[in-house]
Formats: structure tokens, sequence, C-alpha cells
């Protein structure tokens, strides 16, 4: 009867999770995006991902989260790339971040040569 039990209480669990990654994975017609920030300097870039690039270039210019970003002054827009399935964002981002430095700036320069801040243009 245990055996049952503990079984009946896995496959609930296994149904509730399916059903999270499905609402998950599955919001409609967002976008999501990859995006490269950089200081004034260009000496610091940082990588992440979001599914409101706006608000989020916001939030990094605001500095309204303790952090990386806060502390070294990262806040300007210099390279940016939208998806539709956060799948393929967060594997693209985790590409970009396993890569050089070197790749990075490559990857911007390619996109905006004078590596302007993007934020006013969105």
């Amino acid at each position: 009867m245990t055996v049952i039990a503990r079984s009946a209480k896995r496959s609930r669990r296994s149904n509730l999770s399916n059903r999270f990654h499905e609402t998950f994975y599955s919001w409609g017609n967002r976008s999501y995006y990859v995006y490269v920030l950089t200081n004034k300097n260009h000496t610091v870039l940082y990588t992440g991902v979001t599914n409101d690039l706006t608000r989020r270039v916001w939030d990094h210019k605001q500095k309204t989260h303790n952090g990386f970003t806060k502390w070294y002054s990262v806040n300007h827009l210099v390279y940016y790339e939208a998806f539709d399935d956060v799948r393929d964002a967060i594997a693209r981002e985790r590409q970009i971040k396993g890569g050089s430095r070197q790749k990075k700036i490559d990857l911007i320069t390619n996109m905006n040569k004078e590596w302007r801040d993007l934020y006013e243009e969105l």
C-alpha cells in the first residue's frame, strides 16, 4: 500500500511539473531578448535575458537592483537579439556568456559599430 501511495504522489508531482513547464514555455506570442550591456568606458560586459527589454534596461539604468550591474555602472545597451521561445533565448545567452571577451566585442561591433546606447531606439 505504501508503494502505491508513493507512486501516486510522484505521479501527481510529475503532472504538476509538466503542466508548469507547458505553461511557462507557451505564454503565447511573447518575445524574449538576449542583451549585452556595458559601462561608459566599455571595460565591462554583461549578458542577460528578459521578456521585456525596455523595462529591464530601464531597471539597469535606474540601478534598482543590487548586484553586478549596479556596482560596475553597467547600463548602456549595446546589443540585443529577439526570440519567440524562451528556451532559445536562454540557450543563446549561455552561448554568448561562454564565449571569449573578443567574441562578445565582435558580436557587438557587427551590429553596433559605434557602440551607441540602443536603449533610446527601443
